[in-house]
């Protein structure tokens, strides 16, 4: 079983974004290996945010064995992100 992906669409000029990218180190540190979190920068990387059809940023994408499961837009707290991934974690 493979384990969940969290995706942080982001972009350099974004101040949302840089208020997410902490909140993803801490719960990095919380959850470990458990979790694979990448980050993709949409001005770099267009296809990508058009393939997940990205509008604002920051978004995180959560998937497992390829499916998204989740989009959310918008800075989110790290418990509210670990509420979401520990379940898929058991799956």
């Amino acid at each position: 079983m493979s384990k969940p992906v969290l995706t942080d669409f982001f972009a350099t000029w974004c101040g949302p974004c840089k208020m997410q990218t902490p909140i993803l180190e801490d719960l990095k540190v919380k959850m470990g290996d458990l979790v694979e979190i990448r980050t993709i920068d949409v001005d770099q990387n267009m296809e990508e945010a058009m393939k997940y059809q990205i509008r604002v940023v920051p978004t995180l994408i959560i998937e497992k064995d390829g499916i998204v499961l989740q989009k959310i837009e918008g800075v989110t707290r790290a418990d509210t992100l670990e509420d979401i991934l520990r379940p898929l974690i058991e799956e």
